[in-house]
């Protein structure tokens, strides 16, 4: 269980052997990030705030195509559906191709491979996607600051600004 848990949580891990391996001084260290400014790893506000105003921009782009009323179960379970459908689609798309999202284009922050390739990528993108619904692997960082769908798909957050 120990090695499970090793790299999340502190203290834990391999026994003596991680006593004598310094821990990194800021987010991202161990992948060659910088501490701060462009490249260095995005917090986890900036990336809840980011998901939570692609959301909303999923909501109201499904608003003028779907009727929606706060009165009717059916029609806002049918509203939330085209909503969640949207928001895949916008979350996907964007990341695989652009790397970001609308709102984490507004918030500086950007999908990065660790391979160093210029693009996500559809699976990649998808991944993440999935795995956020899901949202314990969204929630769950390690010391660098990445969920378990970065970690999947090899990819980080970082900041654009």
């Amino acid at each position: 269980m120990a090695r499970w848990t090793g790299e999340w949580l502190p203290g834990a891990g391999d026994g003596p052997a991680t006593t004598d391996q310094q821990a990194p001084r800021w987010r991202g260290e161990r992948l060659g990030l910088p501490e701060s400014g462009v490249g260095s790893a995005a917090g986890g506000g900036s990336r809840l705030l980011a998901l939570i105003v692609d959301l909303v921009l999923a909501a109201l782009v499904t608003a003028i195509f779907v009727r929606y009323d706060l009165q009717d179960a059916a029609a806002m379970q049918t509203f939330n559906l085209w909503a969640g459908v949207v928001w895949a689609a916008i979350s996907t798309v964007s990341a695989a191709f652009f790397g970001f999202t609308p709102a984490m284009g507004l918030f500086g922050i950007r999908v990065a491979r660790l391979d160093g390739a210029s693009m996500v990528g559809p699976w990649r993108a998808a991944v993440r996607m999935v795995l956020t619904v899901v949202l314990i692997p969204a929630a769950v960082r390690n010391i660098d600051g990445r969920s378990w769908l970065d970690r999947l798909t090899g990819t980080v957050v970082v900041r654009m600004r």
